[in-house]
């Protein structure tokens, strides 16, 4: 794939703003055969690394443990101790470690305002002068990843958030074409439902995935340098953040969502949002680039939706933003302050282009190496993979991109518009609150 000119808006003060050319280069710059070449190799003394990550369901715990039995084959004085977290669990104890004296060695990493409170708080890693080799050929990637110029994260996964949807169930309905406009949307929901179809499911209960309506619905309503200036500043005062929430509040009033959606977890067991999908009970979910790999681990035979499974961009509304804009971010990851240098060389070898078309293959994200998307096997992910590259930018989740301060506070009131116990006004009232304890 030819690398485009998508940016991310990091939106995070010390970030940079964007991230240009979101792939890296035009070639792989090779990290060696491992990552002994990338970082100057172990030191020969045993080590034990502990490394954390969101991958609890197959293809990517099994890939993550086959990554790591190879390096210890090449690396025979290291061992490498997992801890393969769903992803809520996986917050909660990181914060908690994060702050302990016992962090993880390698920990999952979301980037944004999240990851400069941590470096400004001592706990992660310069990553920059210690595997420069595997920093090059992620490119403009790592810019979310990255605060005054020094890297302290790399992300082996970029992908955009969309509707994951059930083509069988569309067609069972009778609808032919999938929505672009919020007004279509609005018909295609209705048209399901007169099917007797629920037509999404949404995990409110853990917040971000309700808020990620919220979020896009932003994008969709406010341009890319209000979302900037929104990011730096904490200036909410422009009337398209109200307008988002109006569009929320538009689409919940429908009645769309599963029944209990406020009490549903969104990847948790078959009775999550995930789970609900992949088993044919609702007919769209809006999620990101991981739930194919997520609802193949809720399925009894493995295969999620299959060839059933479908994706299409959020709807296009009237508002001032660019219509093909896109939402999104990335899975990477850190090394604690702590950890030894094996950490970095690991990371390295994670990181490497024979690994990063490895991670393609498996249908888990979208590599972020150059040279390495043409490994996606998964159609939907390819999918994906093209409208990112064809994005004028992709906004970085804004709790991510805001930190978890102001970012919480959005997820909290947004989830209350999901209960009707807040208005687009209250939203936007919640997180000014919020910045202005900062």
């Amino acid at each position: 794939m030819t690398r485009n000119r998508t940016l991310f808006a990091a939106a995070a003060l010390g970030l940079s703003a964007t991230l240009v050319a979101a792939c890296g280069g035009d070639d792989a710059t090779t990290a060696g055969g491992g990552a002994s070449e990338a970082a100057g190799g172990s030191s020969g003394e045993d080590v034990t690394l502990t490394w954390w990550h969101n991958g609890n369901n197959d293809p990517a715990l099994g890939y993550w443990q086959g990554i790591a039995d190879e390096y210890e084959a090449q690396n025979p004085n290291v061992s490498i101790e997992i801890s393969a977290l769903q992803n809520e669990d996986l917050r909660t104890r990181l914060t908690a470690a994060l702050q302990s004296n016992d962090p993880p060695d390698l920990f999952q990493q979301w980037g944004g305002g999240e990851m400069q409170q941590q470096v400004e708080s001592g706990l992660l890693m310069d990553l920059t002068d210690e595997i420069p080799d595997a920093i090059e050929p992620v490119g403009g990637s790592a810019a979310g990843w990255t605060v005054d110029d020094r890297v302290y994260g790399l992300p082996f996964s970029l992908g955009v958030v969309g509707v994951w949807y059930n083509q069988a169930l569309f067609e069972e309905a009778g609808i032919s074409e999938t929505p672009e406009t919020l007004e279509e949307f609005l018909s295609v929901t209705a048209q399901l439902k007169d099917a007797g179809i629920t037509p999404v499911a949404v995990g409110a209960a853990d917040k971000w995935p309700a808020a990620h309506w919220w979020y896009y619905a932003a994008v969709r309503e406010c341009d890319q340098d209000t979302l900037e200036e929104a990011g730096q500043t904490f200036d909410f005062s422009d009337p398209c953040f109200v307008r988002a929430g109006e569009v929320v509040q538009e689409i919940v009033e429908a009645e769309p969502f599963n029944e209990g959606y406020l009490g549903t977890s969104a990847q948790q067991g078959a009775t999550s949002s995930a789970g609900l999908l992949a088993t044919g009970e609702v007919a769209m979910e809006l999620m990101g680039h991981w739930n194919p790999s997520v609802m193949e681990g809720l399925t009894e035979d493995g295969t999620g939706l299959g060839e059933d499974l479908g994706w299409f961009p959020f709807p296009t509304t009237d508002g001032e933003g660019d219509p093909t804009a896109a939402l999104g971010g990335g899975d990477g990851f850190s090394c604690s302050a702590q950890a030894p240098p094996e950490c970095a060389d690991f990371l390295a070898f994670v990181m490497s282009p024979e690994n990063q078309e490895g991670f393609g293959g498996t249908g888990i994200g979208i590599p972020t190496v150059a040279g390495t998307q043409e490994a996606v096997a998964d159609e939907n992910l390819a999918v994906l993979a093209d409208y990112r590259d064809e994005a004028p930018y992709v906004q970085l989740y804004l709790d991510t991109a805001y930190g978890p301060n102001v970012g919480g506070a959005l997820n909290d009131a947004v989830a209350l518009l999901f209960a009707g116990e807040a208005t687009p006004e209250d939203v936007v009232e919640a997180v000014e609150a919020a910045a202005a304890t900062q």
